[in-house]
């Protein structure tokens, strides 16, 4: 594991930096463990004030900064990833390994997740027809879902 540090009692986590998700000098604290615990479990997209009220649930002497300033870490250490998911909101979930991409209803605001291998196709075409290196693809799809379809169309 790691060695307790002699000057603020925190124990140090000792990764190779080289690995996505590194924490090497970083002090695993229990709030940072709480913030990627409650992420974790999350039933859908959080955003921090979201993040803010769960872990508060569990710890109250977390704030809304260490909660900013804890996700701007995991963001820079890959351990998040920030989805913009309307025009106000950044949303945030734990990094997962297979890219996925977002519908959101524009009615109830409802998030849905899906993987498609036709944007990994596109994305080999486009690079094969402009030479460009694409590093990422961000998909984000806005319209109704199925309970809100309905609606809509009545009114």
């Amino acid at each position: 594991m790691g060695k307790r540090n002699r000057y603020n009692g925190f124990v140090r986590m000792r990764i190779d930096r080289k690995q996505p998700g590194s924490m090497k000098d970083r002090p695993s604290t229990p709030q940072r463990r709480l913030l990627l615990d409650t992420l974790r479990e999350a039933k859908g997209h959080l955003d921090a004030r979201d993040l803010y009220r769960s872990a508060a649930e569990k710890d109250p002497r977390i704030s809304l900064a260490t909660v900013y300033r804890n996700l701007r870490l995991f963001k820079e250490l890959g351990l998040v990833e920030e989805r913009r998911l309307d025009e106000v909101h950044c949303y945030y979930e734990i990094k997962r390994a297979p890219e996925h991409y977002h519908m959101v209803c524009t009615a109830c605001g409802r998030v849905v997740e899906f993987e498609s291998p036709l944007v990994g196709d596109l994305v080999a075409e486009v690079q094969r027809n402009s030479g460009f290196d694409v590093t990422r693809a961000v998909l984000y799809l806005e319209g109704y879902c199925p309970k809100c379809k309905g609606k809509e169309k009545a009114s």
